[in-house]
């Protein structure tokens, strides 16, 4: 896992910077304008999607790695690619970059807050004492809220240079989503098909669960089809390069990355079948 290790670091630092790039000061202001639905959306985000893995995870009895693994993805709010895929599906794409940019900031205390709570009761007894929940939020801070903030000051300066290239800032941190998970399958090759069987069921199980769920939660709050294809999206589409980095700072097992791995593949399939299902009933 040496190499995952080294690269997750510099490629989830990249991705937020790329994420900072494309936001300014009004996608914080924006959630003013629909302050109830932009609840139920980082509410189902970061509090809803977790409870309903962990009830997976009881349900279905997973391997102890596997169960911490999923509660790691379950935990890593959804980043640019879920306001990509959003453009793609034509819902709320605005609300879509809000969702993603305030629950960036959030993730730095509920992903330590979530991961090492479950860990420790699910019976995880091999943590480190040095790895403390303050521990994993600095670092987070450093990965995370950091190069978002740098990508929004140099947004600030040269507005109209990012916003020209911005499809370019987005084809580049897809690259580096695919080179993290890439090094997952080339450095486990000979475990990772083993892996997949045991994270398979669960994953796919949580990612449709939560696709319908924030689905029909968002169309509790709002009669808006865009809003709602934007919060069933955030909701299935997890950070994969989030996951991979809080699991490798905490463990140094693959087995707790492959929910990610597995994650990852599933999600962008329900995805795009999900949209294909909107499209063809609306």
């Amino acid at each position: 896992m040496e190499i995952v290790t080294r690269i997750a670091p510099i490629a989830l630092a990249l991705i937020m910077l790329g994420l900072g790039l494309g936001l300014t000061t009004n996608d914080f202001k924006r959630v003013l304008k629909s302050p109830l639905v932009f609840a139920a959306g980082i509410t189902t985000q970061i509090i809803l999607l977790p409870l309903v893995a962990f009830f997976l995870i009881w349900l279905i009895k997973v391997p102890l790695e596997i169960a911490v693994g999923v509660m790691i993805i379950a935990a890593a709010p959804g980043g640019v690619t879920s306001n990509v895929m959003t453009k793609f599906a034509n819902g709320d794409v605005a609300l879509s970059i809000s969702l993603t940019a305030v629950s960036s900031i959030i993730s730095i205390i509920s992903v330590p807050l979530i991961v090492l709570n479950s860990a420790k009761f699910l019976g995880v007894t091999n943590l480190s004492q040095e790895i403390t929940m303050t521990g994993i939020a600095l670092k987070m801070a450093g990965v995370v809220t950091l190069p978002v903030l740098i990508g929004m000051l140099i947004r600030s300066f040269a507005s109209n240079l990012i916003s020209n290239n911005i499809r370019i800032v987005e084809k580049i941190t897809g690259f580096l989503f695919i080179i993290v998970f890439a090094a997952i399958w080339i450095e486990e090759r000979n475990n990772i098909i083993s892996y997949l069987s045991k994270a398979g069921s669960i994953v796919l199980t949580l990612n449709l669960v939560m696709m319908f769920i924030a689905y029909y939660i968002a169309k509790f709050f709002s009669s808006n089809i865009q809003q709602r294809k934007c919060i069933a999206i955030e909701c299935g589409l997890q950070n994969g390069t989030l996951a991979v980095f809080v699991a490798t700072q905490i463990f140094t097992n693959i087995a707790y990355i492959i929910p990610t791995a597995a994650y990852a593949l599933i999600m962008y399939i329900t995805a795009f079948i999900f949209i294909y299902l909107l499209k063809k009933t609306n």
